[in-house]
């Protein structure tokens, strides 16, 4: 849940006097010990987080952290995974611990238990937390003094005797591992009220003073996951749960979580009769019925009218090539594991079973962009031609693991609305600046208007070309993204191996980023497919290319777009956009004249003349989130006019039918992305 931390307040540092904890001297302060502003934990001058129980060795001034802020939660959800992680053992004493993180919004603990959990068990383990918490145990940090000491003492914790011996290898990084990041190996006991320690953890900490400071937790769901996230490793149960400074900011954030659900477009794809997931077709493989394929052609169809006026050239590629066009693109050395088997095709063999043709290698395309560039190959190209801008809604073939195959948003076949623009060097500042508002103003036709760019830089493991290409390509997009005025976020690591991108991401009606579009700088594909184009010297010279894609996929946008409306889509790409419901039967030749008038102009229009009764009718549509409903009784029929119902329940009546056609048209025609009520149509009524 994205949350705005507690109104920021200026703290003041405190200081730390030598042989004193910063729990008395945050007190001496005068500093909250209870409610959301409580003091937790503090920061020192490194920027690392200390117990309250740290005393330093020498004068310390550091920042108190209160548990509002995100650092301060997130201490806390750490040590409510603690209370869960010992509530569990004692209720299944034969469980064995993973690792238990804070994590956005909350937190989680993996357990080695000998059958999943069940419902029943997570209240149960609620119950005993809440025993625990009220119970006021401490938390006290203690150093293990050796490696062999932590192996003795864990000795029946075989996972975090991995993390002990993983802590010991040179070889791997745990420096972000809770359990052993780090300087020193340190547990943290549980500390009853009589000084008897009861349960402990592995951990680097910090945590809270003791379990009091926990205000309030909850539970939310269990999955499945690997050890360490690889298959190769056991499965163990993964209980999650979220932990806030105050039952109001946790309530608060339940009923995010609960209208996050209301809004799963896997849940409203069904409902609404979008689309669907056959389990004979397979994972991660959509099919869209009737109503969704309205939607996504009108998003194709208005994706394609803005692309021709902007000057785009539209072409397009097959679904499979032979291997060797992804070995001239390098995707088979670097994207391999993201790309579907091959299939072997074209072998010959005589009647003695010899080869007289070898077969080739043919693959699933997992881009567009290497059939792009043959295409700009084709044939010679002049620098008049320059920026060429290629355009496809192109379908593309992605091996997602079965694990994160996730509804549209993650998907194994998708159609991308990809574009290529080779420009020449000097085109190439002004060609990123207007394809930059080109995305953002084409994002705003679907209803979508906070943004943030996010700038993913070289994955020093996976690369190609030269220090030079790559440190040319960052800085102009670099400098293209500052010109936007958008807040610019780093993602070191995070570009493709041809080249840095930039990153759209938007916010949706409920404060969550997605990635939307892309856009990526390319000096390395167009070398090794050898591109040219004749300059006006006449030289040849290479251009520099430019992988943009604008939804990220149609399926992706599609379910974005359905969570951002819950359903309840704009009128122009609602796939039926007016109902009209009699009162009676005799009313019906009525709405069906209205709705001749309405398909004159374009609209999707039914006349609900079923058996049921008008107020179910009403449910039934609104349920169905159709934007405008029209009704008609008698004094509706003799003043040629209908009554105007909305999907939040306002009505207008009796508005003359031309006026009322005319009034849909208009909001359709220019593609008004609020939903209608009373309020806003009285106004276009005039």
């Amino acid at each position: 849940m994205p949350v705005e931390p507690a109104a920021a307040q200026h703290v003041p540092t405190v200081r730390v006097p030598a042989g004193t904890t910063a729990g008395e001297a945050v007190a001496e302060a005068g500093l909250p010990s209870k409610g959301p502003e409580a003091v937790v934990v503090v920061r020192d001058a490194a920027g690392e987080l200390r117990d309250l129980a740290w005393a330093p060795a020498e004068d310390a001034d550091v920042e108190p952290v209160a548990a509002s802020t995100e650092a301060g939660r997130s201490v806390i959800r750490h040590s409510t995974a603690h209370v869960l992680a010992q509530a569990v053992q004692q209720l299944f004493p034969e469980a064995r611990l993973g690792v238990g993180p804070p994590v956005a919004d909350g937190f989680y603990y993996d357990f080695d238990v000998s059958r999943p959990f069940t419902p029943e068990d997570l209240q149960a383990l609620e119950k005993r937390m809440k025993q625990l918490v009220k119970s006021g145990q401490k938390f006290v940090r203690r150093e293990v003094e050796s490696l062999p000491a932590a192996r003795k003492e864990l000795a029946d914790e075989p996972y975090k005797l991995e993390l002990v011996d993983l802590k010991s290898s040179s070889e791997v990084d745990t420096s972000e591992v809770m359990e052993v990041g780090g300087g020193d190996l340190t547990v943290y006991d549980n500390v009853d009220r009589h000084g008897e320690v009861v349960w402990g953890d592995l951990c680097r900490g910090p945590h809270v003073p003791h379990t009091r400071f926990i205000p309030a937790f909850k539970l939310t769901r269990v999955a499945a996951a690997y050890w360490r996230g690889d298959q190769s490793n056991r499965q163990l149960q993964r209980v999650y749960g979220t932990a806030w400074e105050s039952k109001e900011a946790m309530d608060a954030h339940l009923e995010w979580l609960a209208e996050a659900e209301r809004r799963d477009h896997r849940k409203l794809g069904a409902e609404l009769d979008l689309f669907s997931f056959p389990e004979e077709i397979g994972s991660g493989l959509p099919v869209f019925h009737p109503k969704g394929g309205i939607i996504r052609r009108e998003m194709e169809d208005c994706s394609r009218r803005r692309h021709e006026q902007a000057g785009y050239e539209f072409v397009n590629s097959p679904h499979i090539t032979k291997g060797a066009l992804f070995e001239t693109s390098g995707h088979l050395s670097w994207y391999a594991d993201g790309m579907f088997p091959p299939m072997h095709l074209d072998e010959e063999r005589d009647e003695s079973g010899e080869v007289r043709k070898p077969g080739q290698d043919y693959y699933l395309k997992p881009m567009n962009c290497p059939y792009h560039n043959l295409i700009y190959r084709s044939r010679g190209r002049s620098y008049r031609e320059l920026p060429l801008r290629l355009f496809e809604f192109g379908s593309v073939y992605r091996y997602e693991k079965s694990g994160v195959v996730h509804g549209l948003t993650r998907v194994r076949g998708m159609t991308q609305d990809d574009a290529h623009i080779y420009c020449a060097p000097d085109q190439l500042r002004a060609e990123l600046k207007s394809l930059l508002n080109f995305v953002l103003d084409l994002l705003r036709d679907y209803g979508l208007e906070d943004f943030y760019l996010e700038l993913s830089t070289r994955n020093e493991d996976k690369y190609f070309g030269t220090d030079e290409q790559w440190e040319l390509a960052t800085d102009t997009l670099r400098e293209a993204a500052d010109e936007s005025g958008l807040e610019l976020v780093p993602d070191p690591g995070g570009a493709a191996f041809y080249g840095p991108k930039i990153s759209v991401q938007a916010r949706d009606a409920l404060g969550r980023s997605w990635q939307m579009s892309t856009i990526q700088l390319d000096y390395l594909l167009p070398e090794r497919f050898g591109l040219e184009y004749t300059a006006a010297d006449g030289s040849k010279q290479r251009p520099i290319k430019i992988h943009r894609a604008l939804f990220g996929s149609i399926e992706r946008f599609f379910g974005v777009l359905t969570e951002h409306y819950a359903g309840a889509f704009p009128a122009w790409l609602s796939p039926v956009q007016v109902v009209g419901i009699p009162i009676a039967d005799e009313h019906v030749p009525h709405l069906q004249r209205v709705a001749e008038g309405l398909r004159a102009q374009g609209l999707r229009v039914e006349v609900d003349a079923g058996d049921d009764r008008m107020q179910k009718k009403i449910r039934n549509h609104t349920t169905q989130k159709v934007p405008f409903l029209l009704l008609a009784g008698g004094k509706d029929v003799d003043a040629d006019a209908v009554s105007f119902r909305f999907r939040d329940g306002t009505q207008i009546n009796g508005v003359p039918v031309e006026q009322a056609v005319a009034a849909i048209a208009r909001w359709v025609d220019r593609r008004e992305n609020a939903s209608p009520t009373a309020e806003n149509v009285q106004v276009e009524l005039g």
